[in-house]
């Protein structure tokens, strides 16, 4: 399973950034996509999940600034920041979970850095 993440880069604090991650639609049309982030030092953090339904679930340290959206036409996952603090700066990781299917799946990492 390929998951491909992409619109990571470097933002000043209060600005905002998108990402994006796609994969094939059979994968997506029966996974649950979620945005995982993982910063220097830290353990990887779930960051918001939205399920097959479109029912989304965020972390509370990202309530209220970020959006995780699904696209069921392009078979992609956005995540919406916008607020963006210091302490957002990780790698940010795309995943895809069917428990049925067995799938869990990841893409490569994309680095999203916010400046002071």
């Amino acid at each position: 399973v390929q998951l491909q993440a992409s619109g990571g880069g470097l933002v000043q604090a209060g600005g905002s950034l998108r990402l994006s991650c796609a994969t094939s639609a059979s994968i997506f049309s029966i996974s649950a996509m979620s945005w995982y982030r993982q910063a220097p030092g830290k353990q990887r953090e779930l960051v918001g999940v939205v399920t097959t339904g479109g029912t989304a679930n965020y972390a509370d340290s990202v309530k209220g600034r970020f959006t995780i959206s699904r696209d069921n036409s392009k078979s992609t996952v956005t995540l919406q920041m916008n607020s963006l603090k210091p302490e957002d700066t990780a790698v940010y990781y795309c995943n895809a979970v069917a428990v049925a299917y067995g799938i869990d799946s990841w893409g490569k990492g994309t680095q999203v850095t916010v400046s002071s």
